[in-house]
Formats: structure tokens, C-alpha cells, sequence
């Protein structure tokens, strides 16, 4: 499976897919890497890995859709199977989403459909709800708002602040990520009349990650 990865900052979700890549845990080849931002560890990661890194910059557009046109012409241009936001933190033009329904997918710091949008954890800790996460989902128009693949779930206790539970959730970000590619790449989870489907019959629950970091259906209490 050939994996484009749009990334805006340290990439950690991307190290994980190279890491498991290059122990065999993965049958997938990173293709291209593509920042907003030129200085983003991600593309430096990238390059450590001999895969193409492309920044490009929105300040020389005149419009969302006119950068995303652009940025799209050189994820294409590599020819993905899929399409993988990995802490890509610009909306992308609806244009740019219809055009590669159920070939792009994010992975979210929260449980949806709860805490939508940035500043996750803090939305978490301010709600006082006792399970926190994260989220694979297909990538849709609305903002964070596509089919969920896969979720990890992870409890809040009760002296956590923003920091701590930030770095809780991302050791579960990485395995979810990289078996929920390893799903699609088998041909387990996919795409089919708008909606998520495992084992071709439709999902109606996300799948979570259980202790092993193995995906089951199982949701619970």
C-alpha cells in the first residue's frame, strides 16, 4: 500500500508508520511526505528515511482552495493508495476532500463524535468526562465529522492536567494508526457506499484497540 502522509508538525505518527514499516508490522511504502510548514520535524524525518519530503507554503496563495489545488497536484503526483493526516493541522478545502472520498484519513486526539476542533484535551478536562482518546476516521467535508475507523480509549484520572494526558493519548495515537493501516492494507476495513466497512459488512460501532494494540469490536462500557 503506497502511503502519501500530510503532516504539520514533529510527526511522531509518522515515525510510528516507518517504524513498523521497516520491523515488518506494516506492508506499506511511505511515498511522500507533505508539510505547511518548511521547518515541520516531519519532513526531516522523511528525508532521514529516503522518502520525498515537499513544504509548501500557503502564503503564496491567494485562497485555501488555490493551495490545496496545488498541494494535491503533488500528493497525486506520487500516486497513493491512501492518503494519511498526521497531525496536519490546516482544514482542507471541500474541493479537495470530495475529489478523494474514502482515500484520505486522520487521525483525531479525541474520542468523536465528542471534541471536535483543537485544543482537545483541555475540551476533555473542562467536560469532566472519564474517557479520553483517540480516533481514525475517514475524511469528509464536515470538520472532524467523517465515518469513524477506529478508536483508542483512554482514561482520565484524576490529577491529570493538559500536558499529561496529551502524552497518554499519543502512545495509543501511534499503535491505532498503525493498525488501522495495517486493516485497510489487508484489505480488512474499506470503503464502500459512503461508509466504513470490516470484513465487507458495514462497521456501525468504531473498532477499538485493545490491550495488545489489536483491533476487535468490541466498545466498552
Amino acid at each position: 500500500m503506497r502511503l502519501a502522509v500530510l503532516a504539520s508538525g514533529r510527526g511522531s505518527n509518522l515515525l510510528a508508520i516507518l517504524d513498523a514499516i521497516t520491523r515488518g508490522e506494516l506492508d506499506a511504502q511511505v511515498v511522500g511526505v507533505f508539510s505547511d510548514k518548511a521547518d515541520a520535524p516531519a519532513l526531516a524525518h522523511a528525508r532521514d528515511a529516503g522518502v520525498e519530503a515537499r513544504p509548501l507554503s500557503p502564503r503564496g496563495f491567494a485562497s485555501r482552495s488555490e493551495f490545496d489545488e496545488h498541494l494535491f497536484s503533488l500528493v497525486d503526483a506520487v500516486q497513493p493508495d491512501l492518503i494519511v493526516c498526521a497531525g496536519y493541522m490546516r482544514l482542507i478545502s471541500d474541493a479537495a476532500v470530495a475529489a478523494r472520498i474514502g482515500r484520505m484519513i486522520n487521525i483525531h486526539p479525541s474520542l468523536l463524535p465528542e471534541f471536535k476542533g483543537l485544543r482537545t484535551h483541555q475540551q476533555a478536562l473542562d467536560a469532566g468526562v472519564r474517557m479520553h482518546g483517540a480516533s481514525v476516521h475517514y475524511v469528509t467535508p464536515e470538520l472532524d465529522g467523517g465515518p469513524v475507523i477506529a478508536q483508542a480509549r483512554v482514561a482520565i484520572e484524576a490529577d491529570d492536567d493538559v500536558a499529561r494526558l496529551a502524552e497518554r493519548v499519543l502512545q495509543r495515537e501511534h499503535p491505532l494508526l498503525v493498525a488501522t493501516l495495517r486493516e485497510i492494507s489487508t484489505g480488512r476495513i474499506t470503503w464502500e457506499s459512503g461508509g466504513v466497512h470490516y470484513g465487507r459488512r458495514p462497521l456501525h460501532a468504531p473498532l477499538q484497540l485493545d490491550d495488545c494494540n489489536r483491533l476487535i469490536q468490541d466498545f466498552p462500557a
